[in-house]
């Protein structure tokens, strides 16, 4: 299974930016892990978005453990938008990833 994640900034950017390090740190994690294929901020920077590819068995716990792990979530900086996501067109190149 695919998930699609929109995070949305609910505060300042200029106080977003003092942890974007410590966000970006722990995407790094859910990528070695496997979870994470992409992400990267909007622009205009208001949030961003991650692709992530979540097990079948477990995809509401998965998407609720990555959204409460995110040092973004944990300081107030970010609201996550979690969406399961399964896509039929183009499938074979995501699962390349």
């Amino acid at each position: 299974m695919y998930a699609l994640a929109i995070l949305r900034y609910r505060k300042p950017l200029d106080e977003v930016l003092t942890i974007v390090d410590q966000h970006r740190a722990y995407l790094r994690t859910l990528k070695d892990q496997g979870l994470l294929l992409a992400s990267g901020p909007f622009d205009p920077r208001s949030g961003g978005a991650l692709l992530l590819r979540i097990p079948d068995d477990s995809v509401q716990a998965s998407l609720d453990r990555i959204r409460d792990d995110d040092p973004f979530t944990k300081a107030g900086m970010a609201q996550y938008e979690l969406m399961p996501w399964a896509p039929t067109i183009g499938i074979e190149g995501l699962e390349k990833l």
